[in-house]
């Protein structure tokens, strides 16, 4: 499908903080959460909620009576005349909901789409699963964040098995791991330089944390939480999770909590509520691919270059890359099956550094790479990650004037 009708209204796009888990957000319910900052950010644009016709809500977490899906945190924000579909791809739920926004726009359905993804990996719930005629009536149990890093349903293997099976297979070192965590640390010191001027361009900060109760502000965060501070030294030090392995705590991402939103319009309508009507930001294709049982951050691959031959583009002709990179890993072999610049992808930050809500971590993706390219002056971007189920999800835009 082409979706030459769609655009992203230049800064009709908004973040939160990301927060290490059992941090800042712990004690926020995601879907609450997210329409009480998407409520404030549209504000603060001045796009009344009333100009959409059809919502996304992306989540993978469950929340008490989400249930109820996308039209309660709708009508929280004010949008009370509209629904739509709530959605979890894992990891690809940010792209997911970027491509069912997108497509209702394409086919006619909707005119203006507001797509929130959000999650709290902190205080996950424990959920137990009636078995009537199971040994004594007893059912099943799972911790649903902790145990499903850990028991993939298919191979039954754990998340961190599938970045040393990619390891192996593409020849990757600890050390050449520990190496690209060095460099995305260096990058994203470029997004909170000169008072996190760069976050500043889709972040409100310093990010004021509500109560629980949404009544008031319990306190504020100056931005991210949780990121570790990588040198050299202190990787060098750092043993294999595994015996025998290269995967070391130093080379994957950790858990967070957060949210994020996107507006998707007609081209009249996105020049309409564009803070910049010059900016013309189009979506010129999207992939999926999945790898083998167990090798989960090889998917993107596969996803890209699904996304670049719809584009019609190759490699070559993407200006920023960005990805959802769980390990340093994902990098590495993106960069040498494709060809790829491994140094130059991922400028101002990824969740390998900022870390890893799932829903969100996608469109936060997106948006540091569309504001990328409004800096470059404009050209092609690629954004690709994996997801569990050694699944993948990408999508090529282009940032021109209008």
């Amino acid at each position: 499908m082409s979706f030459d009708r769609v655009e992203i209204p230049y800064g009709a796009y908004w973040s939160t903080p990301f927060v290490r888990w059992q941090g800042a957000f712990q004690h926020l319910h995601a879907m609450r959460f997210a329409a009480h900052v998407a409520k404030a950010e549209l504000a603060k644009r001045n796009i009344s909620p009333q100009v959409f016709d059809f919502g996304v809500f992306g989540m993978t977490v469950v929340q008490f009576q989400s249930f109820y899906g996308a039209p309660w945190p709708l009508y929280e924000i004010g949008a009370t005349r509209i629904s739509g579909p709530m959605l979890s791809q894992v990891c690809a739920t940010g792209v997911r909901a970027l491509i069912a926004g997108a497509s209702e726009i394409q086919t006619g359905l909707a005119t203006v789409a507001l797509t929130i993804t959000a999650d709290r990996c902190s205080n996950g719930p424990h959920i137990y699963f009636p078995a009537p005629r199971g040994p004594g009536g007893t059912g099943t149990t799972e911790d649903q964040v902790l145990y499903n890093f850990s028991h993939d349903p298919i191979g039954g293997h754990a998340m961190g098995d599938t970045a040393e099976n990619v390891a192996i297979k593409y020849g990757i070192t600890t050390e050449q791991q520990h190496a690209v965590v060095l460099r995305r640390y260096e990058q994203y010191q470029d997004a909170v330089a000169n008072g996190r001027k760069f976050q500043k361009r889709y972040m409100t900060l310093p990010f004021p944390v509500p109560k629980p109760n949404f009544r008031g502000e319990d306190t504020a965060i100056e931005g991210d939480e949780g990121i570790t501070a990588s040198t050299a030294e202190g990787l060098a030090k750092l043993k294999p999770i595994k015996e025998g392995g290269t995967l070391t705590f130093g080379g994957q991402t950790h858990p967070a909590d957060g949210n994020a939103g996107i507006v998707l319009a007609l081209p009249e309508k996105a020049a309409e509520l564009s803070q910049n009507p010059n900016i013309r930001i189009r979506i010129r294709a999207f992939g999926q691919g999945r790898a083998e049982v167990a090798f989960m951050p090889e998917a993107p691959i596969f996803a890209s270059k699904a996304a670049l031959d719809r584009a019609g583009v190759s490699i070559k002709d993407i200006a920023a890359i960005k990805s959802h990179n769980p390990f340093a890993v994902n990098d590495i072999a993106f960069a040498q099956a494709t060809g790829a610049d491994l140094n130059s992808m991922n400028n101002f930050g990824c969740s390998l550094i900022w870390g890893h809500p799932q829903g969100p971590t996608g469109s936060r993706g997106i948006i540091e790479l569309i504001e990328e390219l409004v800096l470059r002056g404009g050209g092609l971007g690629l954004f690709q990650g994996c997801a569990a189920g050694d699944s993948s999800l990408a999508t090529v835009i282009e940032v021109s004037d209008r």
